[in-house]
């Protein structure tokens, strides 16, 4: 058989383009830096944050942050990895759209000190809503742990639907955990609720 017409198992899908400095009302999203490294140790040290992620470890430390924004900084890495920042451009988390198993896929995480301000909505919003006019006819994968409420509520008003639910490996703490699994489908993205 011709080795030519044989589907190929590692061909990354299609990229949508550089990661690109998007600005809101209130936020900028941009690539890290590596003086990053400092405001991130300070955020994922929080284990209020990190119990909610999946593959963030603990304790976190300098170097942890710095393993993580070497290669995004390096150029090595085509997915968006978008750094949450205000006015002062310190760095207070993180929105990223990213491969997965040959999927895209969305993960977000936040300071605790700037939660329950409409931030992540609005920093997840204007990530999707760029990304989507990138690549229209992309589905973009998500989840959250079963005990992350706030999370599902934030994706379900943008338009995510639950697909299923699984157990996940959550390094933080240590075991497995209820995951609900999320999909928003091309065209799906509803922005007007995310105000």
């Amino acid at each position: 058989m011709n080795a030519a017409i044989l589907p190929r198992r590692d061909v990354r899908p299609l990229a949508p383009g550089p990661t690109p400095i998007i600005r809101t009302e209130r936020l900028t999203l941009r690539p890290h830096r590596l003086g990053d490294a400092d405001a991130m140790t300070e955020s994922l040290s929080d284990f209020a944050v990190t119990r909610m992620l999946a593959r963030v470890p603990v304790p976190y430390d300098r170097q942890d942050a710095l393993d993580w924004l070497i290669p995004r900084t390096a150029g090595f890495e085509s997915d968006w990895m978008l750094a949450i920042t205000e006015r002062d451009d310190v760095h207070i988390g993180c929105v990223g759209i990213d491969v997965r198993h040959g999927r895209w896929h969305l993960g977000y995480w936040l300071n605790r000190y700037y939660w329950r301000r409409g931030i992540m909505s609005e920093a997840v919003a204007a990530a999707l809503e760029r990304f989507a006019r990138r690549m229209p006819e992309v589905a973009v994968f998500s989840g959250v742990f079963a005990d992350n409420p706030a999370s599902l509520k934030l994706q379900q008003k943008l338009g995510f639907d639950i697909i299923g639910c699984a157990e996940v490996y959550s390094f933080a703490r240590n075991t497995m955990v209820p995951h609900i699994e999320t999909v928003l489908k091309p065209g799906a993205l509803r922005l007007s609720q995310a105000a």
